[in-house]
């Protein structure tokens, strides 16, 4: 039966009412494929997984290069996508609105907007400014039925303020973002009174800094786990450690820790 992206959006918010699920970041179509024969049951894409792909680093991808990587993922599986869409590939509401349009229309079940500027002397959007870039991005979802996730990311910038966290991320719920997402969060403590904070809505936690478990953090009353650029991080890690000994030594062992080729052609046939 075929899927339609109506099915994945009304799936998608089913996923976000109760439990804690993983949200795990593919790069590429096969690996969005890999991970719904796994048994996943929606995926993300990764701004920086993306990027390092094309030979680009993180953020400095276009949002055509974006939106077409997103059409090929969300048509290539059954399952719903999100979209990491960085700051909307612009600073003011009305450019972020215009390529949320772009964005919904690739047929992803969520999208998220970021707060960072870029810039380390100024690294977040002040926080009117930001409320605005969310509002406008809820206006130009529309009834789409795409769910919008408003992000923090003071923590990632070493703004290690929890007060101006919590206070951007129920301002970014009131302005309609549908799931919280303050990535960098490491203490429990500090992961429990932001999911208490932006309550009823559903919190994103990034795992790779925090180490927890998808139960630990089910506890804690996280809805959802993304990894980022891990996943992308990993595949890097073995394919630089072969072609380095390569390089260096002339050798080969480091190949023979691949994943099987005739496994991989099973799950692809």
């Amino acid at each position: 039966m075929h899927v339609t992206t109506a099915d994945k959006r009304a799936t998608f918010r089913k996923l976000h009412e109760s439990g804690c699920f993983i949200l795990p970041n593919p790069v590429d179509v096969g690996g969005a494929k890999a991970l719904q024969h796994l048994g996943f049951k929606a995926i993300a894409s990764s701004s920086a997984g993306f990027a390092w792909t094309i030979g680009k680093a993180d953020n400095r991808v276009t949002v055509e290069d974006v939106c077409q990587h997103l059409a090929a993922l969300s048509s290539s599986v059954d399952i719903p996508v999100n979209a990491d869409f960085e700051g909307g590939f612009a600073v003011e509401p009305d450019r972020v609105a215009d390529n949320v349009e772009r964005g919904v229309r690739t047929g992803v079940a969520g999208l998220s907007i970021e707060d960072s500027t870029g810039d380390k002397d100024k690294p977040l959007y002040d926080r009117a400014l930001a409320v605005e870039r969310i509002k406008s991005s809820r206006k130009a979802i529309g009834d789409s039925n795409t769910l919008l996730v408003g992000r923090c990311e003071a923590y990632l910038w070493g703004i290690t303020d929890l007060k101006l966290v919590i206070d951007r991320l129920t301002a970014y719920a009131d302005a309609g973002a549908d799931c919280l997402y303050a990535p960098g969060l490491k203490t429990r403590e500090d992961i429990a009174a932001v999911v208490k904070a932006v309550a009823p809505k559903p919190f994103n936690l990034l795992i790779g800094g925090s180490g927890l478990s998808l139960k630990e953090a089910e506890d804690l009353g996280v809805r959802r786990i993304s990894v980022g650029g891990s996943l992308a991080r990993a595949a890097w890690g073995g394919f630089m450690r072969a072609a380095k000994e390569m390089a260096e030594k002339g050798t080969f062992g480091e190949l023979a820790s691949g994943y099987s080729g005739g496994e991989l052609n099973k799950m692809f046939s």
